[in-house]
């Protein structure tokens, strides 16, 4: 049996949505140990936070700084971190982590500076440790499927790419009451220069990438604040083009009264389209064309080898799971980097959401704001 991977954590500390998110699906497959965290820069919420959560005193740290030194040279140290902090607090610690040699698992958008998201890249390009980044619909198991059959030709050449992602949980103006997420979300000084599009229209960018395995060449871009003394985006309208010629929508909104969370994707080609839509994730429509409409589940026959389930058809998986497949993924990934036969045939980061997959977010967010300012131009990714 393989040991568990050591794993400790950045931020995620008590009122932090994702941080839970991150430990529940790093235990789903028994792949990782939480041992160590520097929870919080408040002391005290760092040492409750880790209280909290079983952690030693010895391992709780009320500095990522000090983490990365500490278990670097324990013998039983961590072997990989989650950053789970705002975006803002994504550079440096992945960068501590980095140099001591420490595997990083770090939370989208990469960073909220494109110069940062680059020299990132570039300090992982020089590191022997692992970098993923959590697009986690990339690991939902239809997703992975849609992507199979587009790369297999099923559609024929993609001529249209259709990606929505709207919510209504900022359609008040919940920050200045003081709610924690939304405070931060909407503070460009912590979210940076993207407010829905860095939040979740990055999700969508990356999604329509992620199946359709082509980038968009250009953007244009409309961006709006509809909420009286916002500063960030709260909706988005963006047209994409292709090189190919194929064309492309997003729309990501926090503002969409009655929506929970409608990601939705539609890829048309030559000789049929797919759909998936997030809130019925297990199943995806193929609709060929002039032929009948297909419905793919989760648990039927002759899905790819790409898909991955946990329970038996007919039992959804979604969100939560789809975090524990990129854990997963990025455990077999830590194993072969260090010469262990995990004992799959596949590349384990296949389809990992790579530190490149990060930059290119981050270059969305960028030019999309680029755009806006320019009076809503093209403008070359």
């Amino acid at each position: 049996m393989v040991a568990r991977i050591r794993l400790g954590m950045v931020g995620g500390g008590q009122g932090a949505f994702i941080g839970e998110v991150h430990r529940l699906a790093a235990r789903l497959d028994d792949r990782f140990e939480f041992c160590a965290g520097a929870l919080s820069a408040d002391p005290e919420r760092a040492r409750e936070s880790a209280r909290a959560l079983g952690i030693a005193a010895d391992r709780t740290y009320v500095s990522f700084e000090e983490m990365a030194r500490v278990e670097s040279q324990r013998e039983d140290g961590v072997q990989a971190v989650a950053i789970v902090t705002p975006n803002h607090l994504h550079f440096e610690p992945a960068k501590a982590l980095l140099a001591e040699g420490i595997h990083v698992i770090c939370d989208k958008p990469l960073t909220n500076d494109y110069a940062q998201a680059q020299e990132l890249a570039e300090i992982v390009s020089k590191s022997n440790a692992q970098f993923a980044v959590t697009y986690n619909y990339s690991g939902y198991p239809l997703v992975r499927e849609a992507r199979h059959l587009v790369a297999s030709g099923a559609l024929g050449a993609i001529r249209l790419v259709q990606v929505e992602y709207p919510q209504d949980w900022l359609a008040t103006n919940i920050e200045a009451s003081g709610q924690k997420q939304a405070a931060w979300r909407t503070d460009p000084a912590r979210a940076g220069a993207g407010g829905s599009i860095g939040d979740i229209g990055t999700h969508a960018f990356h999604l329509a990438g992620f199946v359709c395995g082509m980038q968009p060449t250009s953007l244009l871009a409309d961006l709006s604040s509809f909420v009286p003394g916002r500063v960030l985006d709260d909706n988005a309208h963006i047209l994409l083009r292709y090189a190919s010629g194929a064309r492309g929508m997003l729309w990501a909104s926090q503002v969409a009264a009655g929506q929970e969370n409608a990601l939705r994707l539609r890829v048309y080609g030559e000789t049929g389209s797919l759909e998936w839509f997030q809130e019925n994730p297990n199943q995806l429509i193929h609709r060929p064309l002039g032929e009948p409409m297909r419905t793919l589940t989760r648990g039927g026959a002759g899905l790819s080898a790409s898909v991955v389930t946990r329970i038996p058809a007919g039992h959804p998986e979604g969100f939560i799971e789809g975090f524990a497949t990129l854990y997963s993924d990025f455990a077999d990934l830590i194993v072969s980097s260090d010469g262990i036969n995990h004992g799959h045939e596949d590349d384990p980061s296949r389809l990992l959401p790579t530190v490149a997959d990060g930059v290119k977010g981050v270059r969305f967010v960028t030019a999309a704001v680029e755009s806006m300012a320019n009076g809503c131009s093209w403008v070359t990714l």
